[in-house]
């Protein structure tokens, strides 16, 4: 019995100790084990060949004739600098886009192109509705309800000298993931045109919710190749190079939840076929041959260059000359989107649509900090999650050669929400009347038919973390919740005419000015719906430094409520 109890006892200890080690390694087992269970637990079958719907065989009326094709390409998280119309080129100056460039070249670039917020989800809602997504509740980006906890377990393991504040309660509170999304009643670009007559078809992201009322198909699209999970491939695949950033939360995070798998039209998961930016570029040319004899839409939310940074083995042997792997990586993805711009492009000259067609491009945000390639947004500060300029001004472009001479230059700041008004008008399309829209048709201020700026005035508002660009003026506002619930709110003030990299903070000097905007901010405020979810978390973001680099005292930071 004695010997019964010491064995006891030490087979006590020894699960204790295990379970003291897996409890402070939790976050290597979440993310090596996640993967291996989702799998294991939910397998995803073979790739599944599309079956898009087919247009006409004949064409009423000539390409020339009848209203114009519309193209929406969406990056997502592509800085600035990864275009290198702009800049030169991301990382060294010696990535190239010429694919990109040419619609700039042959159309219009938009050198103050925003986007409708610095993150992913309210971006997208602004993007398809005309409408600042706060009007409808659509403030933050949706979240797993384990995310949270995660994050919260990241901090305790891992304190950082800038603390997050995490509400685990109110995380749990939250409905699931798929539930969060954009409503039913909002009306879309998508279902718009859909009602003028056009095929509508999306590839790719969407993250606007994936309950039925919410999903692509219930908010007019006629087929929809969904993007089910955060893979550009399988890591062992011998045809990818990857290249994972461990010290990053956020990055931990991706890897712990990626899976490769897609659906269509609310099908079976199955595995894509092939790397996944040429997957949906293949697909996207699918789409174009068979609806080469009718109006069409297509939106190409391509999931390049989002992390997990992953690229083609020939992709990133492209780059020898890169020393850095990571930016090499990164190259290689930027290489595969410039790639796909060129396939659709192709298509359309193929099949006889290119002249009447409308192609916009641009990106959902500017680039990540998380990524911990310093040049990505250059020449501006701040990353993706902040409302400075590296995570607002994005790339943007557009072609349309029946209506649009080349080389277009417009500086006036526009926005994300113009692309409804825009692509509605160029489709004759009926404009829903019932509804504040915010955006305006850029086509007559391209063609020099206005004098006005499209905008005196953009907004953008993503819980306490508030922006106003009035006039060529640029305020950002949000509270510092390391300092406590009575501290008073950090701003910035820069002019923007004058200063575009906000590089000077005038907020003590220009207090006329100040006094101005905030009030602007206030009644755009009052306009403005509740959250449809509450934020459930607020994590500093150090302007000038990627997620990667040491911490100095003297960094300046802002805190992004989600």
């Amino acid at each position: 019995m004695q010997r019964f109890f010491k064995i006891s006892l030490v087979t006590v200890a020894v699960l204790g100790l295990l379970a003291f080690s897996a409890w402070q390694n939790r976050i290597n087992l979440l993310v090596w084990g996640a993967p291996i269970l989702a799998e294991t637990l939910d397998p995803i079958g073979p790739n599944v060949p599309t079956q898009w719907t087919l247009g006409p065989d004949l064409a009423e009326l000539p390409a020339g004739q009848r209203p114009p094709n519309v193209i929406l390409i969406l990056a997502d998280d592509m800085g600035f600098n990864d275009v290198s119309l702009y800049n030169g080129g991301a990382g060294d100056g010696s990535v190239m886009t010429p694919n990109i460039d040419a619609l700039a070249e042959q159309g219009v670039s938009f050198t103050n192109g925003y986007a409708a917020n610095a993150v992913c989800a309210p971006s997208r809602a602004s993007l398809l509705t005309g409408r600042y997504s706060t009007r409808f509740g659509f403030e933050f980006t949706p979240v797993f309800k384990l995310g949270p906890k995660i994050f919260q377990w990241m901090e305790d393991l891992e304190p950082k000298p800038l603390p997050s504040f995490i509400d685990t309660v109110g995380a749990d509170a939250l409905p699931e993931m798929t539930e969060l999304g954009m409503p039913s009643s909002e009306i879309t670009i998508a279902e718009t045109l859909q009602e003028a007559g056009y095929y509508t078809a999306h590839i790719g992201k969407w993250h606007l919710g994936n309950k039925v009322g919410m999903r692509p198909r219930d908010q007019g699209f006629d087929d929809s190749l969904y993007m089910a999970g955060t893979l550009y491939q399988q890591w062992d695949h011998p045809n990818v190079v990857s290249a994972k950033r461990p010290e990053d939360g956020i990055d931990r995070m991706v890897t712990a939840t990626a899976r490769y798998r897609a659906n269509f039209n609310d099908g079976e998961y199955f595995h894509p076929d092939g790397y996944l930016t040429d997957y949906y570029s293949r697909e996207a040319v699918k789409v174009i041959e068979n609806n080469r004899n009718r109006p069409f839409f297509l939106y190409l939310a391509q999931w390049g260059v989002h992390n997990p940074l992953q690229a083609t083995a020939e992709d990133y042997a492209a780059f020898g000359h890169i020393e850095d792997h990571h930016l090499r990586v990164y190259a290689g993805m930027i290489r595969a989107l410039d790639r796909s711009v060129g396939e659709v492009t192709k298509a359309l000259e193929r099949n006889g649509l290119a002249e009447n067609t409308l192609i916009v491009f641009t990106s959902d945000n500017g680039a990540a900090g998380y990524i911990g390639l310093p040049d990505v947004n250059k020449p501006f500060r701040g990353w993706k999650l902040t409302h400075f300029e590296g995570g607002v001004h994005v790339p943007f472009m557009a072609k349309w050669p029946a209506q649009i001479q080349p080389g277009v230059v417009v500086s006036d700041p526009i926005h994300h929400v113009d692309i409804f008004h825009t692509f509605a008008v160029a489709a004759n399309a009926e404009i829903p009347s019932d509804r504040k829209l915010d955006g305006v048709d850029l086509v007559p201020y391209v063609r020099g038919e206005k004098d006005e700026p499209p905008h005196r005035t953009l907004f953008w508002r993503e819980g306490h973390q508030q922006s106003v660009l009035h006039n060529g003026w640029k305020l950002i506002r949000a509270n510092q919740t390391d300092k406590g619930p009575n501290a008073p709110q950090q701003k910035w003030l820069f002019h923007l005419s004058q200063d575009p990299t906000e590089q000077t903070n005038l907020v003590t000097s220009e207090t006329g000015k100040l006094s101005e905007l905030e009030s602007l901010l206030e009644e755009h405020n009052a306009e403005q719906a509740a959250p449809a979810w509450p934020s459930v978390f607020d994590g500093p973001q150090r302007i000038d430094k990627t997620g990667i680099e040491p911490y100095a005292d003297d960094d300046e930071y802002i805190y992004w409520p989600n």
